[in-house]
């Protein structure tokens, strides 16, 4: 059961893999619509990968507790500390694809950001120097 659940693992994460090289993608060309559309799947996945990761987690502590007196090194046989390595490469290569989107997410925030804030005029907050106001727009409360 331990390497099926490995294997489920890393099946999953490199299903989230192929779908964030697509939102990287398509955040490059603006279709954030396609983003919004695989929010649902990759969410579902996320799920099914935390899943297995728990019950991954249970066998190897039920492994542990039938051999106390060993490392978890020496319990796992060489498939399973393979595949354990995989599924840590992938997952890294996940967190690299995933903050390399998030810095394009962050950059188109502060575009839109930064044309709300010319467009539509605001006031000081007291922190920030004062901003000019925008001559296209103008708002009464």
């Amino acid at each position: 059961m331990l390497h099926t659940y490995i294997n489920g693992a890393i099946s999953d994460l490199k299903t989230l893999i192929e779908l964030t090289k697509l939102d990287n993608a398509d955040i490059q060309i603006a279709n954030h619509q396609a983003i919004f559309d695989r929010i649902q799947q990759k969410d579902e996945l996320v799920k099914e990968f935390e899943t297995k990761k728990s019950l991954l987690h249970r066998e190897m502590l039920i492994l542990c507790d039938k051999n106390p007196h060993k490392t978890l090194k020496e319990i796992l046989d060489e498939k399973a500390s393979s595949l354990l390595d995989d599924m840590r490469n992938t997952l890294e290569e996940l967190k690299i694809l995933n903050t390399n989107y998030a810095r394009s997410a962050f950059a188109v925030s502060e575009f839109y950001n930064s044309l709300i804030q010319r467009v539509i005029p605001h006031e000081n907050d007291g922190y920030e120097h004062h901003r000019p106001q925008s001559h296209l727009l103008k708002t009464q409360a």
